[in-house]
């Protein structure tokens, strides 16, 4: 359910693509730093969007390495990480467990099994230090399930439970700032279940898999009913965020909330635009 929350690349400068990129290398060194290849496997654009917003607001002292790695040997490259590339590894832990988890209770896979197998002792770990956080994202995640379950079509209603898991997962520390992080990832989860929902509805549809679009798919409408809704959400993140005091990485924060984020949509839109040519 995640990578929607991505950089526009085209629109952004090199100097902030190599900040940008130096993060996404951070998170990837401590995942696997703190939890070997597997918390590696784990690494994606969306956490990397929480560690820039919150080094952008918290004076926290970064390691700035350049440093060779096994994903690119030939070059040294820029890797900048701090605590909260740590924060964001372990919260990666967290919501890995409990992706199997739900692959497991939808489709009983056997690979479903096998990652709660590799990740539950991950999630121990992670869940010492940040008990609060994993309380709050199991609680929302199980809310989910259960309304999946009853095969619920309130589209709002199901996008709520994603969008309290976030909003847990994005208060770092209780403080001023603690509302307007909460909003960012409150609204910022709802935009990520309907986005998701959105991209696999055909593949649900023809899997028998459970969606909550399938009920509002024959809207004439209906891409432009999901782009309102997308974009209510992108609006109250964004207000949010405009209340934050992010100066360093702005143009980076910038470029993925009002434009990186719309990337898959924007793919979406086009192929059924194709379809109906």
């Amino acid at each position: 359910m995640f990578g929607y929350v991505q950089l526009r690349k085209p629109e952004l400068k090199i100097k902030d693509y190599e900040a940008y990129h130096g993060f996404y290398c951070g998170l990837c060194y401590v995942l696997r730093k703190k939890y070997g290849f597997l918390g590696q496997m784990t690494l994606t654009y969306d956490m990397t969007f929480l560690v820039i917003l919150l080094s952008s607001v918290y004076p926290v002292p970064l390691e700035r390495k350049r440093m060779r790695c096994v994903a690119h040997p030939g070059k040294k490259h820029l890797r900048l990480y701090n605590e909260m590339t740590e924060y964001a590894a372990h919260m990666n832990m967290i919501l890995s467990y409990y992706h199997w988890k739900d692959d497991r209770e939808d489709e009983a896979s056997g690979k479903a099994w096998l990652g709660i197998k590799l990740y539950r002792g991950k999630k121990t770990r992670a869940a010492k230090e940040y008990q609060e956080q994993e309380a709050g994202m199991a609680a929302a995640l199980e809310r989910l399930s259960e309304l999946e379950r009853q095969g619920e079509t309130d589209l709002f209603r199901l996008a709520d439970c994603f969008g309290e898991l976030m909003k847990v997962l994005f208060c770092y520390r209780k403080d001023a700032f603690t509302d307007y992080f909460g909003e960012i990832g409150y609204h910022l989860g709802r935009f990520i279940y309907v986005m998701d929902a959105v991209d696999d509805l055909e593949e649900d549809e023809r899997k028998g898999r459970f969606n909550p679009l399938v009920h509002h798919r024959e809207r004439p409408d209906f891409m432009q009913w999901v782009a309102d809704i997308l974009l209510d959400e992108m609006s109250a993140a964004g207000a949010a965020y405009q209340k934050l005091p992010c100066v360093e990485y702005s143009d980076i924060l910038g470029n993925i909330l009002y434009a990186g984020v719309w990337n898959k949509f924007d793919e979406i839109a086009q192929g059924q635009e194709k379809k109906e040519e």
